[in-house]
């Protein structure tokens, strides 16, 4: 068997808003998503982060405190906290001045008005309007249907890669390629935000940039 022919597949965590590094692979299409995972505190299935006037800010939607070894499908986001207006009133505050958040913002908002009640549910549907709103509308992946303990030859692993403790930007060289941030002035670029930071500042130039990483492992 020839296995240069083959087609590399990524398996993936479901975050909410991924990260650019998380992006770049999940528009290679053919991506398992795990959701039978245990759900693990200070992870990004419920974490982003974005830049703002006062700098780098976690924005985390709060769940109901699980019992042990709750798979993130069976995950529920908490009533508490008002979480859904304090995080939209952050985007507002970090992006509201760049030149594509007015263009999407109206399909990011309802997100934040709808009641969730799982967090499955909410990272699934905000991922795939980001998706469309990145012009890849059809990228084709799939979700776990049992917990998949390790990958195969042509299955990439990522998901103790996109970990906030773990992940080191520095070893992905075209992640730390510049594009244009509204606070870049100030703080200098910061790679490997959230999505939302690239497409708010880059419009529909996200889309090639993003196709840029293709080589990024």
């Amino acid at each position: 068997m020839n296995y240069e022919l083959l087609i590399m597949n990524y398996l993936l965590p479901l975050p909410y808003l991924g990260n650019i590094f998380y992006y770049a692979h999940l528009i290679q299409g053919n991506c398992i998503i795990d959701i039978h995972s245990h759900y693990i505190k200070q992870t990004y299935t419920n974490r982003c982060t974005i830049i703002t006037a006062n700098g780098i800010q976690d924005l985390t939607i709060p769940v109901i405190k699980p019992k042990e070894k709750t798979p993130i499908k069976d995950i529920r986001i908490s009533t508490h906290d008002n979480w859904q207006q304090l995080h939209w009133r952050a985007i507002q505050s970090a992006y509201n001045s760049t030149p594509f958040f007015e263009y999407f913002c109206d399909d990011y908002l309802p997100f934040y008005e709808k009641k969730w009640d799982f967090l499955l549910d909410f990272n699934l549907e905000i991922q795939q309007k980001t998706l469309e709103s990145l012009n890849f509308p059809k990228i084709e992946f799939t979700l776990s249907d049992s917990y998949i303990q390790s990958s195969n030859f042509n299955t990439k692993d990522l998901r103790e890669v996109i970990n906030p403790k773990k992940f080191n930007v520095t070893l992905y060289k075209n992640l730390n390629t510049p594009y244009y941030q509204i606070f870049d002035s100030k703080f200098s670029f910061i790679p490997n935000l959230s999505i939302i930071d690239l497409l708010f500042n880059m419009g529909n130039e996200a889309r090639i940039y993003l196709k840029s990483l293709s080589n990024i492992n």
